[in-house]
């Protein structure tokens, strides 16, 4: 599988909200199928770029290292990784790889 399939696999997220002070919340975010793969924050959207930002680094760091990530089920044809990478901020190095990739493939 190539990294363009790695992150466009859909993660089950799991999303609670925390009391942490009477009246004060937090929302944490995780995908557990990636472990360690973990956000909060006060504002659920800001907790979810992180989270979408950890999982990108997760993949893209363990495709570096030539380990595979969890894959436990098949990627969305319709995602675009590249596009997400760039609105959280990490598409140089996901776009370097990208077409790292597609060179040696001939693509």
């Amino acid at each position: 599988m190539n990294l363009r399939e790695l992150l466009s696999i859909p993660y089950l997220l799991e999303a609670e909200a925390v009391e942490t002070k009477p009246g004060q919340w937090l929302v944490r975010l995780a995908y557990p199928e990636l472990p360690g793969c973990t956000a909060e924050g006060a504002v659920v959207e800001d907790a979810l770029k992180d989270l979408e930002r950890r999982r990108i680094e997760m993949i893209v760091s363990l495709v570096e290292q030539g380990k595979e990530p969890p894959i436990p089920r098949a990627p969305l044809a319709a995602a675009d990784p590249l596009w997400t990478a760039d609105d959280l901020g990490v598409s140089a190095r996901v776009a370097a790889l990208l077409n790292g990739a597609a060179a040696t493939q001939g693509v």
